[in-house]
């Protein structure tokens, strides 16, 4: 079975940065192994980079949300601890993605080189409520006949009960979450 891992926005500025949170820090060691598990298995890993440039106050987004976070080309915008030494394996996928989710177009382009085959895809990453839930219709939209499944335990956000509720929605589509703890 081919299998795909998609790691969201686990940077810099949403660990320790900008927009750092606690529980984020947390994750660093599990999501590291469950890298290595899909890499070990000839599995493919994607790794998203929420990314903005000099312009992000003056976006959509930067007006809502006015913390310069994730600019490119600044260590807020690098992989965090551990996992940035996956920068250059075998087998992973890096994508800058410059809003919460991939764009449908370059959703289209991305899975020409992941592969039509994938039977399963699995995200964890932060913020769930935000880039997690994003992603997740986005590649339900993509990938209409293969499992997708969410590890509520390799997901946080900033704000534990949008957590929850993302959760919630996310289950509602039809997604499969894991490891969830209630």
């Amino acid at each position: 079975m081919k299998r795909l891992l998609v790691v969201i926005d686990y940077q810099h500025d949403f660990v320790d940065g900008t927009l750092g949170f606690e529980k984020a820090k947390t994750l660093e060691e599990p999501i590291y192994n469950k890298v290595n598990e899909y890499l070990k298995n000839g599995d493919r890993v994607l790794f998203t980079y929420d990314t903005h440039y000099e312009n992000y106050l003056e976006t959509r987004e930067g007006k809502n949300l006015p913390v310069l976070h994730c600019r490119k080309d600044t260590k807020g915008h690098e992989l965090y601890g551990k996992i940035k030494d996956f920068k250059i394996a075998e087998n992973t996928l890096h994508y800058n993605k410059e809003g919460f989710g991939i764009s449908p177009e370059n959703m289209i382009k991305l899975s020409g080189e992941i592969g039509e085959d994938i039977k399963e895809i699995e995200l964890v990453g932060v913020v769930t409520n935000m880039c997690v839930i994003s992603n997740v219709v986005l590649f339900q939209s993509q990938y209409r006949n293969t499992s997708i499944i969410v590890d509520g335990s390799l997901c946080a956000s900033f704000d534990d009960k949008l957590h929850e509720k993302a959760l919630d929605i996310i289950e509602s589509l039809q997604v499969k979450v894991i490891n969830r703890d209630l």
